[in-house]
């Protein structure tokens, strides 16, 4: 017995207003219900089309403003033509196959009778919505019932009693055997994450679960689907995107509550954290603005650098200390959106005391680099330990966007791959200096990186091989904790750092990249990608992912609808906001300062470049997996727009920390400099020729 209540949340039950509700819970298994379906803005007529399908689906309406009445069972075949578009595979009329072969399936209320209804859009057996009670004796394997939105303001309360004492009478007349379940479907409204309780043999004094979330209680509406499949003993369809509900332990039921309604509380914070993007972002050009402000002139050089390698590197630590931040359960605490940014501060300052005052703090590398570990440890722990701290942060994942629930989200991969290059780098810069230290009088640092021959006797091939192994390192944790199936599954994230991290362990093992070579790594991360995917969906003890889910539609024919509804996304990320397409222009202007410093008149770039050699390819590099990740990744610009705050501040932090030469006089120019003017205009507009060279007296 499905019984369906559209907007009803966890914060209208407790045991004094919805007894009976209170009841089944404590009894049963609770849960939080995400019911998005195609739009933010989900209706009860989306969701009951989507329990129809098996896939999210909606009828033809706005993104905002009321919405439209349910309609008949014989507008599905309509209804199905204008969903081809969204290319979700739904599978129409199949909730009403899990009352098997010849089986009955009886409705009650118009949601009801549209979520049973046959792909031909023959209506089910129905019911007043007064008899909904007996109709549940009446032998039939399936009954669903809709009783009714509750209305977002005056009368709420009412209507939640109304409906909890209609769910005493069902309760009352169920068989011991039989499950119920109780939804909250759609919003119509505000989005919030809704009521899901399930109650008989197998969900005793449990907690919701399921493997399309991997999140404790918190589950979609497309699992309702599978869920009753599997209940009825039906097979699944090989593209159905649901997975059957599973129950786990929990304490008390008001802890429980309390947790879930931690979840939505989370969700609505993550939703109004616009504007810390937008704050980090112009925040970080207007503390550089200042510091050349203050700073101006060659006399203050130092100090200008000096304040600005500290602010960069504090900068790019505001990533890993929006994920620590989610160590404390601020969402069950008082006023918890302060508290996260709070506690977002507090660790931004602590990792950045840590990057600043360590032993490394001399290398130019080695304070950026630092936070690029910290960064690629704290995501990639945690993707590997359940992801819990994505939920709700800023750069994290939403649970009301239900894109998806687990893994490295859309905001953290350009930041987390950006991470691993410069982690990789550092580490490779340490490594090399370290096996020159144990040769004394062997070849510099900076030979490594420049690719210089080596002499018999010296340290260059130790110093290759200890710098390539530790990018092989880092890169083996970052891409394994975000594409394996069992941790990230995050496709994109995969085809992004995989060319990035090879590009830069070849130019620390000193191989030269020809054309042909960039061919290959161009398609190493592709190729990663259909290696883990073949192993992700032929091995089962890998586990259930978006990436085992993709290989099942190309086998069976549905992978052309994906991609192209990712195709669709990634387009659409340039119409996000007003600022989304003055991003594509900021980083094709960056690739071309990496190629052509001179064409953008960054006449010093070069002379800094030489100085470190290892900074080009490893700002190379970053570019790369930049753009790979919005080009490979549905959430597109969004990749980019993420990473660009996080990885300019370090980059600038690199570039202020590595020593200028003083200035000689009689020193030769470099060959891309500007050429000198030869002569100048006098005070009366005439050119006057250029001053004579003083002679030696001898």
């Amino acid at each position: 017995m499905l019984v369906g209540i559209p907007g009803l949340r966890w914060t209208d039950v407790s045991p004094g207003a919805t007894p009976n509700l209170w009841r089944l819970a404590r009894q049963g298994s609770p849960g939080t219900l995400v019911t998005r379906a195609v739009l933010p803005h989900t209706c009860p007529v989306d969701d009951w089309l989507t329990l129809n399908a098996g896939a999210r689906a909606m009828s033809q309406h706005a993104n905002k403003g009321a919405c439209p009445p349910i309609p008949a069972p014989g507008a599905i075949p309509a209804i199905a033509a204008y969903n081809q578009h969204f290319h979700y595979n739904a599978h129409w009329g199949l909730l009403a196959a899990a009352a098997g072969p010849g089986g009955c399936v009886t409705a009650a209320g118009p949601g009801a009778a549209l979520a049973l209804a046959s792909a031909q859009g023959v209506a089910p057996s129905q019911v007043p919505a007064s008899r909904v009670s007996r109709s549940v004796s009446a032998g039939c394997p399936l009954t669903v019932a809709d009783l009714g939105a509750i209305p977002a303001g005056a009368g709420r309360a009412a209507a939640v009693r109304a409906d909890d004492a209609e769910l005493g009478q069902i309760a009352a007349a169920m068989r011991a055997t039989g499950l119920l379940v109780v939804a909250g479907l759609a919003d119509g409204g505000t989005p919030h994450l809704r009521v899901l309780v399930v109650s008989g043999n197998g969900y005793r004094s449990g907690l919701l679960s399921t493997a399309s979330t991997r999140q404790p209680g918190l589950v979609q509406v497309t699992d309702l689907t599978a869920a009753i499949l599997t209940w009825r003993h039906q097979p699944l369809p090989a593209d159905l995107v649901g997975s059957p509900l599973t129950a786990t332990g929990r304490g008390s039921l008001a802890a429980a509550v309390r947790g879930l309604i931690g979840q939505d509380t989370a969700a609505q914070v993550y939703g109004s954290s616009g504007w810390f993007f937008a704050a980090y972002g112009v925040g970080d050009g207007l503390v550089f603005g200042a510091i050349m402000l203050l700073c101006w002139g060659s006399s203050r050089r130092r100090r200008r650098h000096a304040w600005s390698r500290a602010a960069g590197t504090v900068a790019g630590a505001v990533v890993p200390a929006s994920f620590l931040a989610s160590a404390v359960p601020w969402w069950l605490l008082p006023h918890p959106a302060v508290l996260l940014y709070a506690m977002t501060a507090a660790w931004t300052a602590a990792i950045g005391a840590v990057a600043l005052a360590g032993p490394w703090r001399r290398d130019p590398f080695g304070p950026p680099g630092v936070v690029g570990a910290i960064t690629v440890l704290v995501i990639g722990l945690d993707v590997m330990t359940g992801s819990r701290l994505q939920i709700g942060t800023p750069f994290g994942l939403s649970t009301l966007e239900a894109g998806r629930f687990y893994g490295v989200g859309n905001n953290a991969l350009g930041p987390y791959a950006v991470a691993g290059m410069l982690a990789a780098a550092w580490l490779a810069g340490a490594a090399a200096r370290r096996s020159f230290r144990c040769q004394p009088g062997s070849a510099t640092g900076s030979d490594l990186a420049a690719g210089t021959a080596a002499r018999p006797g010296d340290a260059r091939p130790r110093a290759r091989r200890d710098a390539t192994l530790a990018v092989t390192v880092v890169a083996a944790f970052a891409v394994i904790a975000s594409g394996w199936p069992g941790f990230g599954s995050k496709f994109g994230g995969t085809v992004a750092m995989v060319p990035g991290f090879i590009l830069l362990g070849l130019r620390t093992a000193g191989v030269r990249v020809t054309a042909r070579r960039r061919v290959a790594i161009a398609l190493s991360g592709v190729a990663a990608v259909v290696l883990i995917a073949l192993l992700s969906y032929f091995v089962p003890i890998t586990g259930h992912s978006h990436i085992s889910a993709f290989v099942g539609d190309v086998l069976h024919g549905g992978a052309g609808g994906v991609l192209q509804r990712k195709i669709s996304s990634n387009v659409g990320s340039l119409t996000v906001t007003q600022y989304s397409p003055l991003v594509p222009l900021v980083v094709i202007a960056l690739g071309l300062l990496l190629l052509r410093p001179r064409w953008l008149r960054a006449w010093w770039l070069p002379g800094t470049w030489r100085r470190e050699p290892l900074l080009r390819p490893t700002l190379a590099a970053m570019w790369v997996a930049v753009v790979l990740g919005w080009l490979a990744d549905d959430s597109g610009v969004t990749v980019a727009a993420a990473a660009l705050p996080f990885a300019l501040p370090l980059a600038i932090a690199i570039h202020a920390a590595i020593p200028i030469p003083p200035r000689r006089e009689n020193a030769p120019r470099p060959a891309d400099a500007p050429p000198v003017r030869e002569a100048t205009r006098g005070a009366s507009g005439q050119r006057a020729s250029a001053p004579p060279r003083s002679r030696s007296v001898p």
